[in-house]
């Protein structure tokens, strides 16, 4: 009888370590598949913030170059130009045209229909061309710089731009028989600040009569 209890006693013995392994396997697996499981919603989580902030970094790429903006003029040849963005999501609202402080010119201001007319400056300008000696014919586009002050909206908002720009023109005719000037368009020459904007618009000015008074 001792024979068979130690058999039966050892039996269980070994029984009793199989259910601990596999109590110890389960364990581990059930571990692993809760690691496995957090792993995936980390992932899952961490794939939707990357997703979030590419678009959000798209929208903001997107919200700022809607938000720069850059004329483009027709009506070339004329003694009118037209001004319009030349991105179709943007829209003008008014302008203010700033003119080099030594024509002697008030700043011009426009609602809803964005131009430059010639008619503004052109008597001061043939004037400072005269006290400069330019010649009474231009050959090719003479350049004369403006800022022209912008509020607009973009995707709905409002923003307002301050811009340097050279006005392409032409001049012709004699001192006695009156001049004729014909505006050719636009360039943007750089962005300015606000309360630099006529200086800087001076500055500029003076480079391209350095002689005139």
């Amino acid at each position: 009888m001792s024979d068979e209890a130690d058999s039966r006693a050892k039996e269980r013995a070994e029984a009793a370590k199989v259910r601990r392994r596999w109590v110890t396997l389960g364990e581990v697996l059930g571990v692993a598949a809760v690691l496995i499981s957090g792993l995936t919603l980390w992932n899952n989580w961490s794939d939707r913030q990357e997703t979030k902030a590419e678009q959000a970094a798209t929208e903001q790429r997107a919200s700022a170059k809607a938000a720069k903006l850059v004329l483009v003029a027709t009506g070339g040849g004329k003694q009118t130009l037209t001004l319009k963005p030349a991105a179709s999501e943007q829209s003008v609202q008014s302008q203010t045209i700033l003119f080099p402080s030594a024509l002697g010119v008030s700043p011009a201001a426009t609602t809803g229909e964005p131009r430059i007319e010639g008619a503004w400056f052109d008597h001061a300008l043939v004037k400072a061309r005269e006290a400069a000696g330019m010649p009474d014919n231009s050959r090719g586009d003479e350049r004369m710089p403006v800022v022209i002050i912008t509020q607009f909206l973009a995707d709905g908002s409002p923003h307002e731009d301050v811009a340097l720009y050279d006005v392409g023109y032409t001049i012709s005719g004699k001192f006695l028989a009156g001049h004729s000037i014909g505006l050719r368009g636009i360039s943007l020459v750089a962005k300015v600040q606000r309360a630099q904007a006529q200086a800087k618009l001076d500055a500029r000015w003076k480079t391209r009569l350095p002689a005139a008074k």
